[in-house]
């Protein structure tokens, strides 16, 4: 009996030790993804910026606030429609970036689809990928770090200047109690496209062109990254953009659109680094602590497996026969 379950020990042993590095490096890369219909929105903020009046000359001021709401919604059809053809999990999302001056009115608008493996966020060339309504080929990540982020740089796409630069590790820091990776990106100033849609009826990105006048952009891009998880918990921007030259300006040789520093907003640091945590704890189940649980457990039973083979072993005491009774 003792053979038999030392066995049955030594075979569960076996199996929880194969089935440790399996989860880690097996499962996991294909089980953790990004869900096709995940939907989030963040708002972000430039307090004491600098905003173009388009309604008084095309002159700077000084705002009290500038606000950022950024939306990416899951394409679920989308994302079903490139997968038959690519083979492999897709996410579609359909983005929008959308500005609001101090008085609630419309700054800027700019859709974006952006396309991308669900595992492993590297970008998937099809037809759609779009940012504004232009087509692009993206190298690079955007918006999402992949899961278990290094140290390392990565190669970003920005939007704005529809290129794609390296966004550099600036080291590890601990952010409202989670340890983060730091990155930061710089893109020089760089002639962009106006936006198709314009804050002013009647003035179209071809009206502007037609003036001889160009918008041109910098930034200085900075993201505190949740490694385990890949995504950001915080970001921020020192943003600027300027109009140089033409007949618009008057005999000015640029003007400030918009300069400010951009931040999220506090509401939303609380709600992303909540749901980074719950997501992170889910990531080291299957990375960390479900591995490493079978690895000591598949010890364990080995070892209760070889002692009971050896008290199986041992030899049995030697029956040793009563001296018989003398008699007279």
């Amino acid at each position: 009996m003792r053979r038999k379950t030392s066995l049955v020990l030594l075979a569960l042993a076996v199996f929880f030790a194969a089935l440790s590095p399996l989860l880690r490096w097996y499962a996991f890369p294909r089980l953790a993804k990004v869900p096709a219909n995940q939907y989030q929105d963040m708002v972000l903020e430039a307090k004491d910026a600098t905003l173009i009046d388009y309604n008084d000359g095309l002159k700077a001021k000084k705002v009290p606030k500038i606000t950022i709401v950024q939306t990416l919604k899951g394409n679920v059809e989308a994302s079903e429609k490139i997968e038959r053809t690519a083979g492999k999990d897709v996410v579609v999302w359909d983005g929008l970036s959308y500005v609001v001056g101090p008085d609630g009115k419309m700054v800027s608008k700019v859709p974006e689809r952006y396309i991308f493996d669900a595992h492993t966020q590297d970008p998937v060339h099809a037809t759609g990928e779009s940012v504004d309504g232009d087509p692009v080929k993206r190298e690079g990540i955007e918006f999402k770090w992949p899961f278990l982020t290094e140290k390392r740089d990565y190669q970003y796409f920005d939007a704005q200047a529809r290129t794609t630069a390296p966004i550099h590790y600036k080291g590890t820091q601990n952010f409202r109690g989670v340890d983060v990776y730091y990155f930061e990106q710089t893109i020089p100033w760089t002639k962009v496209p106006f936006p198709k849609t314009m804050p002013v009826q009647g003035i179209t990105p071809q009206s502007l062109a037609k003036t001889g006048t160009t918008r041109w952009y910098t930034t200085v891009r900075k993201f505190w990254v949740e490694p385990l998880t890949g995504a950001p918990v915080y970001g921020e921007e020192l943003h600027k953009e300027e109009l140089r030259g033409g007949t618009l300006l008057g005999g000015r040789d640029k003007v400030t659109v918009f300069a400010g520093d951009v931040k999220m907003r506090e509401d939303y640091i609380r709600h992303t680094v909540d749901l980074v945590k719950s997501n992170r704890t889910l990531v080291l189940l299957m990375t960390s602590y479900l591995p490493w649980g079978f690895l000591l457990l598949g010890v364990l039973l080995l070892a209760l497996a070889l002692l009971l083979e050896a008290r199986g072993r041992r030899p049995a005491p030697a029956k040793v026969d009563e001296p018989e009774p003398v008699t007279a």
